[in-house]
């Protein structure tokens, strides 16, 4: 199995290791500030996943299947680790946790809830697939382009970032087509029936704007993590960390101190 590309922030201490796992559509750059506050008292790693960035691209985009790149990336750091991870991200670090409790110390879940959800991302795999790429020589020019099927500026900004400019045409970091045929299993979740709950301290931070962690999810949440906290930021939506770093910051130093 190959291993995803990691980025390292900090130096080893005697606190556990955090490993910081993005959503769909992000990469390890968008949490590069967090990251780097985070690691004043500890090593934080965090990974491209797969299909994404500069990890590797794969034809399976599964839940399990993303657990399992979780699981050898820290086995490969050779100790437990904090386990904090986004939307996507987050349940794969959920599915980490029920299936290898012995890898993580402390879990995060930031913004998202062992259901399936209905809400597709697939109009942004197409609006990206639709981009005319040829001949763009700077990110306001993408941005032009985009806006002609994105109407959103901050998703806008956000999709860009995975935008390699360099070559002519540019090009997504990211496996469009598998990412498009895989979105039923994104927003979805897996069979748990038969798994352990994870009885390690847990917690699961949402944004007070996001509707992604409802109160009718609890009952379900506490069923496999039974240790679960709940917290939420105020004034914050599903990009909880990107509209109030500070304050996630805070929260997950708390949590994980």
């Amino acid at each position: 199995m190959p291993l995803l590309t990691l980025t390292r922030d900090g130096t080893p201490s005697e606190m556990p290791g955090l490993l910081i796992v993005h959503g769909l559509f992000g990469s390890a750059r968008n949490w590069g500030a967090i990251a780097k506050r985070m690691s004043d008292s500890r090593s934080v790693v965090s990974v491209d996943m797969r299909n994404h960035a500069d990890s590797f691209w794969d034809d399976a985009h599964d839940y399990p299947a993303m657990a399992a790149d979780l699981a050898a990336v820290i086995e490969a750091e050779g100790a437990p680790m904090d386990v904090m991870g986004h939307s996507m991200g987050g349940k794969a670090a959920m599915l980490l946790a029920l299936t290898r409790p012995d890898l993580v110390n402390r879990l995060v879940v930031a913004d998202i809830a062992p259901v399936a959800y209905t809400h597709t991302q697939n109009h942004l795999v197409e609006a990206m697939q639709a981009m005319d790429l040829t001949g763009i020589e700077n990110r306001r020019e993408a941005d032009a382009r985009l806006a002609q099927s994105v109407d959103t500026p901050a998703v806008r900004a956000f999709l860009l970032q995975s935008l390699d400019l360099k070559p002519e045409p540019a090009r997504w970091k990211l496996n469009l087509d598998v990412l498009g045929r895989s979105m039923d299993q994104i927003i979805g979740w897996v069979d748990t029936e038969g798994l352990t709950p994870f009885t390690g301290p847990t917690l699961f931070l949402s944004g007070a704007e996001s509707d992604y962690v409802q109160r009718d999810a609890r009952p379900g949440i506490l069923s496999l993590f039974p240790e679960a906290k709940f917290a939420k930021i105020p004034g914050a939506g599903h990009w909880l960390h990107a509209e109030k770093p500070r304050e996630f910051e805070a929260a997950l130093r708390v949590f994980l101190d």
